[in-house]
C-alpha cells in the first residue's frame, strides 16, 4: 500500500512524464514543418517513449493500492528556434526529469517504501541513458556548426537512434 506522500509524489511524476511526451510531440511537429523527416521521426518516437513511462507509473500506482491521477497539462511551446536550441532544450528537460526522479527516490527512502524504491531504479537507469543520448546529439550538432549539408546528413543519421518503446511492465 502506498503512503499518501508517495502517491502524491508519483502522481506528480505522471504529469511530468505526460508533459515530456507533449514537449517531444511539439518538437516533432516543429521539425516536420521544417522538412526534417529524421528529426521529426526521432521526436515522435521519443514522445511515445515518454508516454510509456507515464503509463508504467500509472499502472504501478494503481497496483499498489493508490489512485493514479491524469491531470491537466501545460501547453508546450510551438517553436524551438535552431536545432541546437531545440536539442539543448531537450537536454535541459531530461536533466530536470532526472532531478524529479532523484527526488522521488529520496521520498521513497524517507518513507521506507522499498518496493517503490526498487521500481524507481528503472527510471534512474533510463534517465542516465536519456541524458547521455541528448548530450551525444548536442555534441554532433556542435560539430556540424552552420553547415547545411551537415544538417542534411544529421537528419538522416538520427533515424538510427530511434528506439521502439517497450510495453510498460510492473
Amino acid at each position: 500500500m502506498l503512503s499518501k506522500k508517495i502517491e502524491e509524489a508519483l502522481n506528480k511524476q505522471v504529469t511530468i512524464e505526460a508533459e515530456s511526451s507533449q514537449v517531444y510531440l511539439a518538437m516533432a511537429s516543429y521539425a516536420e514543418n521544417l522538412g526534417f523527416e529524421g528529426v521529426s521521426q526521432f521526436m515522435y518516437a521519443h514522445s511515445d517513449e515518454e508516454r510509456e513511462h507515464m503509463l508504467k507509473l500509472i499502472k504501478f500506482i494503481n497496483e499498489r493500492g493508490g489512485h493514479a491521477i491524469v491531470s491537466q497539462l501545460s501547453a508546450p511551446p510551438t517553436e524551438f528556434g535552431s536545432f541546437k536550441d531545440m536539442f539543448q532544450n531537450l537536454f535541459n528537460h531530461e536533466v530536470m526529469v532526472s532531478k524529479t526522479i532523484n527526488d522521488l527516490v529520496d521520498v521513497s527512502l524517507q518513507e521506507k517504501d522499498y518496493a517503490t524504491h526498487n521500481f524507481l531504479q528503472w527510471y534512474v537507469s533510463e534517465q542516465i541513458e536519456e541524458e547521455a543520448l541528448a548530450r551525444n546529439i548536442l555534441d554532433k550538432i556542435n560539430l556540424i556548426g552552420d553547415d547545411k549539408g551537415g544538417f542534411y546528413l544529421f537528419d538522416n543519421d538520427i533515424k538510427q537512434l530511434i528506439t521502439k518503446p517497450t510495453p510498460p511492465q510492473v
